[in-house]
């Protein structure tokens, strides 16, 4: 017998799971919104079956069908440094990699479980009401159906007010396709991978205008991915920026509207300059990296003539106003003299170009050294306190306890409510520093994403990267779809304060008031309720 049972967006469905939620059978969602569900496919028969799923909906066209693989880990969690909220803390194969059902066939497992991922995108516009949508597994005389009903509101989410960065790695794509960086073939998996992150809601992007002096150990350097061609005669330094003026339009076409200039200086303390190459009598070399000081003259005068031309390229642009710089990240309390060192060397330079930086300790803040500090958010308590304007946040493997991310290990529910606690503490901008990060831990070398999800067994699974490299793109990740429900549900907490005020809002919100980035409902049921209210409440303003 072939079984199928419905169940939503928030479970992850391990091979061998033993108990489910009951059948997800209704949900709501907005015109412009991808909503998503899952089908959990079952035969008692012995080996794999192939089976045929189809879909029957009046919105059949807008649906996408993936199967949900599964991927091994070793470290999906820190053993010291984790709660109790996780699904598990065992090395194993935990699901996550989504992949595009080919004319909806697929194998049937006698042996372990078999999940689909049916996401919908409904049009906006679309009228208001109930939409049937009809999954059907068949082969020969064998067949499994399960009816799910999606009411639509009639309204549109409103556009994505939040700035949302994922880092992005062009050298990680050039190596893992061996193709040569800023190739026609590297510029066609940069697009492929450009799009996806702005369909997963990134709308600023990393570029790489000098190489990104981002998790590469001491004394190495990562390739080279600088956009900037530079020259070198006497004193003085020409710029080209041809490249970027590429890497630029491409990022606009693909849907980006923002950007992040790579660091100035190295991590950790913005000790040094990051690797920089030059042409000088014909010679193409490393001028500057790790033997070269952050505050040594050599390295101040080049930011003399290269972030005038930079700033100059931005203004030539039009894009003055969507472009951030960054000093270092993730400075911490030993780094506070060199962190001013660095950041009087470039700041002169970039008067009316805001600096952002990630980084935990309020001090920075409160000494001046950075008017726009992106604290972690374990650790943004203060910067709460202190109301600090236009504040971002973000997360990375440090981020094991109590508060959301989006590890392997995870329920995705501590992803999802990242949407609701942006919601609440008006949280402007969201930083995670690994979209497509297939390196060991300090850029050592190469890994397969597929094969090896800890970055080496340095960074709890599902950390360091969001999406897989597939054939001729990316392969998107069960995580990257439900961080960006996270961002739809924040779009309609938003949409519904318009219309009905932030009161109607808040009273949404399960313990609104209670609620903290580490206090938060722990159940993927509450968050879905939660979103009914909201849809809810949404069509009864409209009535008005």
């Amino acid at each position: 017998m072939l079984t199928m049972l419905l169940q939503s967006a928030l479970e992850k469905i391990f091979l061998d799971a033993r108990e489910f939620q009951p059948p997800y059978l209704r949900g709501s969602g907005l015109g412009g919104e991808r909503f998503a569900l899952q089908a959990v496919l079952d035969w008692d028969g012995w080996g794999n079956l192939p089976v045929t799923v189809t879909v029957d909906s009046p919105l059949r066209d807008h649906i996408r069908l993936y199967r949900v693989g599964q991927v091994p880990c070793q470290l999906p969690a820190y053993p010291a440094a984790c709660d109790e909220d996780y699904l598990t803390t065992r090395p194993g194969l935990f699901p996550d990699p989504l992949f595009p059902l080919e004319d909806g066939a697929v194998e049937v497992s006698g042996f372990s479980h078999t999940t689909l991922w049916l996401e919908v995108t409904i049009p906006k516009g679309w009228p208001g009401g109930e939409v049937p949508i009809t999954l059907t597994a068949q082969v020969g005389e064998e067949r499994a159906q399960a009816v799910f009903t999606l009411t639509v509101v009639g309204a549109d989410l409103p556009e994505q007010k939040l700035t949302y960065t994922q880092w992005f790695y062009a050298d990680c794509i050039a190596s893992y396709y061996g193709v040569p960086v800023y190739s026609q073939r590297h510029w066609e998996l940069l697009e492929a991978y450009l799009k996806m992150a702005a369909e997963g809601g990134v709308n600023m992007i990393l570029t790489p205008v000098l190489t990104p002096a981002l998790d590469t150990a001491v004394g190495s350097e990562r390739p080279c991915t600088q956009l900037a061609e530079i020259e070198k005669r006497g004193d003085r330094y020409r710029f080209d920026f041809a490249r970027l003026d590429r890497f630029v339009d491409l990022a606009l076409a693909c849907g980006i509207k923002k950007f992040e200039v790579s660091h100035l200086f190295t991590q950790w303390g913005a000790g040094f300059a990051p690797a920089i190459y030059v042409t000088e009598d014909g010679e193409r070399r490393r001028a500057f990296g790790w033997d070269t000081p952050a505050d040594s003259p050599e390295y101040r005068g080049f930011l003399s003539q290269f972030l005038p031309a930079l700033t100059a390229y931005w203004k030539g642009r039009g894009l003055q106003d969507r472009v951030v710089f960054h000093i270092s990240d993730e400075p911490g309390e030993a780094h506070l003299d060199s962190y001013r060192r660095a950041k009087e060397g470039a700041a002169p330079y970039l008067e009316g170009f805001p600096i952002y930086d990630a980084l935990s300790d309020y001090r920075f803040y409160e000494k001046g050294l950075v008017d726009h500090p992106i604290p972690s958010n374990d650790h943004i308590g203060p910067f709460l306190e202190h109301r600090v304007p236009g504040l971002w946040t973000y997360t990375c493997c440090a981020q094991n306890r109590k508060v959301g991310n989006r590890f392997f290990a995870m329920p995705s529910y501590r992803n999802r409510v990242l949407g609701q606690q942006f919601y609440k503490f008006r949280i402007q901008g969201f930083l995670h520093w690994g979209y497509n990060f297939w390196y060991t831990q300090y850029s050592r070398g190469l890994v397969d994403p597929c094969q090896v999800t800890d970055a080496g067994r340095a960074f709890p699974g599902g950390d360091a990267f969001s999406v897989y490299p597939g054939p001729e793109g990316p392969i998107p990740s069960l995580r990257l779809k439900v961080f960006h429900q996270a961002l739809q549900d924040q779009r309609a907490l938003e949409l519904l304060e318009s219309l009905a005020g932030p009161g109607a809002a808040a009273g949404c919100i399960q313990d609104f008031e209670g609620m903290t980035f580490s206090r938060y409902p722990r159940s993927a049921q509450a968050l879905l309720d939660t979103r009914e209210r909201v849809n809810r409440a949404i069509a009864m303003a409209l009535q008005k």
